[in-house]
């Protein structure tokens, strides 16, 4: 008992490790856009972001139910071991990709994680096939498609309300629109992601005896999980922000507000219904839908399949990680250890690998240091600064001072 108790614990803290880099590897869902487009500072923006992500995790546990008894069957046997596997299964996945800078699905990287380690354990009739089917796989294909044509939906209806007005005049209410919608992603981030990793640590105590299956998250663990999350996303995912602001698409601040609200709205209803669904594929969607809402817009294709294609890996990539996990676990106490000390190895080999060349928030501060005042063109120029302009009329449309003028004639010169 005393060993499993033990074991239990090392789960819950797991959990909360993954948990923490679920946050930071999902700050740039609420705050790319906001950051890119000058409307918050970094600092602020991942502040603001990690409130309201503490806030969210109290407002539901739909999702939490979802995932400690739903798509795992809580009585075929799963162990402590099976889960510790998972997640760390996860937790590589996630900082692999974190250290790419790509914004995959920290959400199926937990799902592939649970499932792999599982099959691998106890087999495939442990795993919840209609649920999978149902509230995972279903939701990934819908939710970026639904969020895309919400966001399309409302950028042709901001502009078309804001029509014959001076873009000047409206880019101060609508990043004062992007603050309060990017407000509402992070709630809506809290409600959805914070809660998978309370429905793990349910799962792991109904596991291990100490809670009864199907059984709501005891407060603590939804305050644990609230401020794990919330740690994770102040200290911010730089890098992702910094992949996800040089864009999927040129966004002006009234499409920056359409696509977070979009977001938001999906994702809220998303959990109220019990869908885990990936926060980072609405958000990208919900972008992409922007993008395409504004007559002239561009979408940058080949980033959006590269995207696509990160998706597609993240299940059975972070699956066969766990699996490989599991089957170490499943050989006693020093198999359960070999994970750890692996899993931790693994882990400090790519912070050291990040360091080499290390992304702040200074970094994103230096791209958007030509916000200043108001006029017409500063929006566009914090945007550029971080992400390099599409080619063609557009490239040219905006010059943020004469340095940055004479550096893409430069380079178009050579």
């Amino acid at each position: 008992m005393e060993h499993i108790t033990l074991l239990i614990g090392i789960v819950i803290v797991t959990a909360l490790v993954f948990d923490f880099t679920n946050g930071f590897h999902d700050t740039a869902n609420a705050m790319a856009t906001t950051i890119s487009t000058g409307a918050l500072k970094p600092k602020v923006a991942v502040a603001m972001s990690a409130v309201l992500n503490l806030v969210g995790a109290f407002l539901s546990v739909e999702v939490a139910k979802t995932i400690s008894g739903g798509i795992i069957d809580e009585s075929a046997g799963i162990r402590p071991e099976i889960i510790f596997a998972g997640l760390v299964g996860a937790i590589v996945w996630n900082l692999l990709t974190w250290l790419a800078g790509l914004p995959s699905s920290s959400s199926h990287a937990l799902f592939g994680g649970l499932i792999g380690a599982t099959v691998v354990s106890v087999g495939f009739d442990a795993v919840n096939a209609d649920k999978v089917v149902m509230k995972v796989l279903i939701p990934a294909v819908a939710a970026p498609i639904v969020a895309g044509l919400a966001a399309w939906c409302a950028t042709r209806l901001t502009y078309r309300l804001a029509r014959g007005r001076d873009e000047r005049d409206t880019a101060k209410g609508y990043r004062a629109g992007q603050i309060a919608s990017a407000a509402l992603v992070s709630l809506a981030h809290g409600t959805n992601d914070a809660q998978k990793t309370m429905g793990v640590i349910t799962l792991a105590l109904v596991a291990g005896g100490v809670v009864a299956p199907h059984s709501d998250p005891p407060l603590w663990v939804i305050v644990s999980a609230g401020l794990a999350i919330a740690l994770g996303t102040y200290l911010g995912g730089w890098r992702i922000i910094q992949t996800l602001g040089k864009g999927l698409t040129d966004i002006k601040p009234a499409q920056g507000f359409a696509a977070q609200t979009g977001a938001a709205t999906v994702i809220l209803a998303s959990s109220h219904i019990g869908f885990a669904l990936s926060t980072t594929q609405v958000c990208s969607g919900s972008i992409m839908g922007a993008g395409l809402g504004r007559k002239g817009g561009v979408v940058r294709w080949s980033t959006a399949g590269r995207m696509v294609m990160a998706w597609g890996l993240t299940l059975p990539a972070a699956g066969l990680v766990a699996g490989g996990a599991a089957f170490l676990a499943d050989q006693g106490d020093w198999g359960v250890a070999a994970v750890a000390v692996l899993g931790l190895a693994v882990s400090g080999a790519i912070w050291l690998a990040s360091r080499r060349k290390p992304v702040t928030h200074d970094d994103l501060d230096s791209r958007d240091a030509v916000t200043g005042a108001e006029p017409a063109g500063v929006v566009t120029a914090a945007l550029q600064a971080v992400a390099p302009p599409p080619a063609g009329p557009l490239a040219a449309a905006v010059s943020p001072s004469p340095e940055a003028g004479r550096a893409p004639a430069a380079a178009a010169a050579s």
